[in-house]
């Protein structure tokens, strides 16, 4: 009896293991074929990449050459301050193309069709939030590029380059999971836009990211060195080796960047994806 239970025993135990690999190869094949489909979508309809091709040249070219001259960085020049600004302010606000891209998918009942397939549900989630990185990785090289041919130049290690594009691509990480909340909430496309940029854009600007907080107002001068996007934007410029004035702030997130970004972005991800889990399940329940 004993020899009974031993030997059935062994092959349960077996067969449970390749179960749960199985389960979790189907659900990153999921992710991989409909990140493939959200590229092939932007590869089809250019003009979606306008807010990460298009805006970032002209973000930089404006504020370089319009506050270049009005604004005052001690311990270098402008441009060197500002393109790890233009980075995490770029990043920031095309972050709102999440929100467009789900609410489409719901609108035009693609969602709708995903649930008839035997896949992973929270894969629409997962593959948007990766494809738009890749997106986000796109925005941060025409930005730096552009930075480089109007003189901008890292003054770091490799590792330090290396952790200064990581920082902004991770925080762009977690942004995809906050607006992701909003494109299940929102009416349409229309609305996820207009809800996501009225959210977006202060927290870009009420920031360090182009001009220092020494000169703003007390209350928004503490807003502004514990907004995440400062955080981001004063580990960008430390890790490339730019000047960055916030470090003489006494906010414990302008004295410790790279871990503030760090935190930040994790705690934004912690919250925001079980929270778009959740919408996602409800939006999409009969």
């Amino acid at each position: 009896m004993s020899e009974l239970t031993i030997t059935t025993g062994g092959p349960v135990g077996a067969l449970a293991a390749p179960a749960r690999t199985g389960a979790v190869s189907r659900a990153v094949r999921n992710v991989v074929v409909l990140t493939r489909r959200n590229l092939v979508h932007i590869a089809r309809e250019p003009l979606q990449l306008s807010d990460i091709t298009v805006q970032p040249v002209l973000f930089t070219l404006l504020f370089v050459y319009v506050l270049g001259g009005g604004v005052s960085v001690t311990g270098g020049d402008y441009k060197d301050f500002a393109i790890p600004g233009l980075v995490a302010l770029n990043l920031t606000t095309s972050a709102m193309g999440t929100a467009v891209g789900l609410s489409n998918d719901l609108r035009t009942g693609a969602v709708n069709r995903f649930r008839t397939l035997p896949m992973w549900r929270a894969a629409v989630l997962v593959s948007r939030s990766l494809s738009d990185v890749l997106a986000a990785a796109v925005c941060m090289s025409i930005v730096l590029l552009t930075g480089l041919a109007i003189g901008w130049r890292p003054e770091t290690s490799v590792a330090g380059f290396v952790g200064a594009l990581a920082i902004p691509l991770l925080f762009s990480y977690a942004l995809a999971w906050g607006t992701a909340c909003l494109g299940m909430v929102s009416e349409g496309p229309e609305s996820a836009q207009s809800i996501a940029l009225v959210l977006l854009f202060p927290l870009a600007i009420v920031s360090n990211a182009m001009v220092p907080t020494a000169g703003m107002p007390g209350v928004v001068r503490a807003i502004a060195e514990w907004n995440p996007v400062s955080a981001v934007t004063a580990a960008a410029r430390d890790l490339f080796g730019n000047p960055n004035p916030s470090a003489a702030s006494h906010a414990w997130p302008m004295q410790h960047p790279v871990l503030a970004a760090v935190l930040w972005s994790v705690a934004i991800v912690a919250v925001c994806a079980p929270l778009a889990v959740a919408l996602y399940r409800r939006r999409t329940t009969d």
